[in-house]
């Protein structure tokens, strides 16, 4: 019997990858084939499975612009061969959408469908701006209306006189290019030509502008200030807002181009932060990380666990790998039963926690000399079998400080990083116009791989900001002669970000 395909009519939210909901990302992750507008962010297809079909339909005028009819007949025709579909809207999938007519094909052609709402552009845009669409001083009511109709429409649906009398908040979806004829409208029905008007550019992404004017001037303050679609227009009293209101803008890394240096993984991780403060993450991959656990000297410390007193893992990458390695042998953590484990850091600490370990002991500076130092004065280490598990390229500081005090040490490297063959034309240019305001590098590897694609001279003769994670990335930044502005006190990610806003909002 043939397998029965599915359609899920999803709304894609705002515009922030995180803004979709819970039910939205867990069928993004499932789903087979996925057919997405436009206006969703790209970033929503990490989620997506590795064999997913991907169908981008965008419907803007131009080379390989998509017609309504066009995206229907795919989306019924992906169904039908029985595949679980994600058609993925931007917003809300219902909301000045074409909802109804991809709904009533499906139903028409059997297909079972259900539609998963999402945040619609309006009420994310006037929140992300600190705009209260229903601020009981100015507004108890709401309209969202299109500023574009159907094409081809010779009636309106618009009453604009009692849009221009409505006792409340007015939202405007699709409006930029009708702006003059909105507010030409608005006035001639009665509105007074002060009523305060704000159009919200790009919301919720870190490149989101607030434009703001009374009615009779707003087409000439968007004019000059280049706004382009999607914007909202938030007409009404409302729209004035208190600008101590707007939380989002007011972070200290808002609109801050910030690089990540890292392996992919890691450059995901440093992104989400970012995005999380405000700023807007430029990932730039430098390295791979490549486990070393087939060789046989792994496998030899492997077996030999249970004669050490202390094993010690020097970063999350190591855990990481560590324990693909254990699960792919059919063992678990109980191996660590009978010895300690020591941590470079917190970070790594809670990287055992997710595998049900806790670290016996984590130094409360994190370098590996502090680490070597304060263990040495947590224990005697005299005669102690310490396995270090951890990058090939890792100095030799810490286990020169362990034979120092005198243990036995065995430094068995668990992963190397390799250099990516990442093309920095296209950042190194960024950096030259003034477009990129901090680098971020979190390791020594990542400064080699980074200015082996783009000279340091570039970035020391540009206005570009560089922030080392802690001193040994920042002696490798010495050594290649790149200024180093920023040392993060705590040698950590969230450390290094930290100090970064601590200059931003000086």
């Amino acid at each position: 019997m043939a397998k029965k395909g599915f359609a899920y009519l999803v709304g894609a939210g705002p515009g922030r990858a995180d803004l979709i909901t819970l039910r939205g990302a867990e069928l993004i992750r499932s789903a087979e084939c996925i057919i997405v507008d436009k206006l969703a962010n790209p970033a929503l297809l990490e989620m997506a499975r590795s064999d997913a079909e991907i169908i981008n339909v965008p419907k803007r005028i131009g080379p390989g612009s998509f017609t309504q009819d066009q995206i229907n007949r795919i989306l019924v025709d992906k169904a039908l061969e029985g595949k679980i579909v994600v058609r993925l809207k931007g917003g809300d999938p219902c909301m000045f959408g074409r909802c109804t007519e991809e709904a009533m094909m499906l139903n028409e052609a059997g297909v079972g469908f259900e539609i998963v709402p999402g945040i619609t552009a309006a009420i994310a845009a006037a929140e992300y701006a600190g705009i209260m669409l229903t601020d009981r001083r100015y507004s108890s009511q709401v309209a969202f209306i299109t500023g574009r109709e159907a094409e081809g429409k010779e009636d309106t649906n618009l009453d604009w006189n009692v849009l221009a009398h409505f006792p409340g908040t007015l939202v405007f979806y699709m409006g930029i290019g009708t702006l003059g004829l909105i507010a030409e409208n608005l006035m001639a029905n009665g509105m007074p030509a002060e009523t305060p008007v704000a159009l919200v550019a790009n919301a919720t992404f870190p490149t989101q502008r607030v434009v703001r004017a009374p009615l009779s001037g707003i087409v000439q303050t968007c004019s000059r200030a280049r706004i382009e679609p999607p914007a909202l227009i938030i007409v009404g009293p409302a729209a004035e807002g208190d600008t101590e209101l707007n939380w989002f803008m007011q972070q200290p890394l808002f609109g801050k181009s910030i690089v990540a240096t890292r392996d992919p993984k890691g450059n995901a991780e440093l992104a989400r932060k970012i995005v999380d403060r405000g700023g807007r993450p430029v990932e730039f991959t430098t390295v791979t990380i490549k486990p070393q656990t087939e060789s046989n000297e792994f496998l030899k410390a492997l077996a030999a666990i249970t004669d050490h007193d202390w094993v010690i893992f020097t970063s999350p990458n190591g855990v990481a790998v560590f324990f693909d390695a254990l699960g792919k042998l059919g063992k678990d953590a109980r191996i660590f039963a009978a010895v300690k484990l020591a941590t470079l850091g917190v970070k790594t600490a809670k990287s055992l926690e997710r595998y049900g370990i806790r670290a016996d002991f984590v130094p409360t500076v994190f370098t590996g000399q502090e680490l070597g130092r304060q263990l040495m004065a947590h224990t005697n280490l005299r005669d102690k079998k310490i396995l270090l598990l951890r990058s090939e390229l890792a100095s030799n500081e810490l286990p020169e400080l362990l034979l120092k005090a005198g243990a036995k040490v065995w430094d068995v490297p668990l992963y190397t990083a390799v250099e990516a063959e990442e093309d920095g034309r296209e950042l190194s240019e960024q950096i030259q116009s003034g477009a990129i305001d901090w680098l971020t590098f979190a390791s020594p590897s990542s400064v080699r791989a980074f200015f082996a694609r783009i000279p340091p001279e570039t970035v020391n003769a540009s206005q570009v900001r560089v922030a080392s994670i802690g001193p040994v990335s920042g002696a490798e930044l010495d050594k290649l002669g790149v200024r180093v502005d920023l040392e993060a006190p705590e040698h950590t990610v969230d450390g290094m970000l930290d100090a970064i806003e601590g200059i931003e909002a000086r």
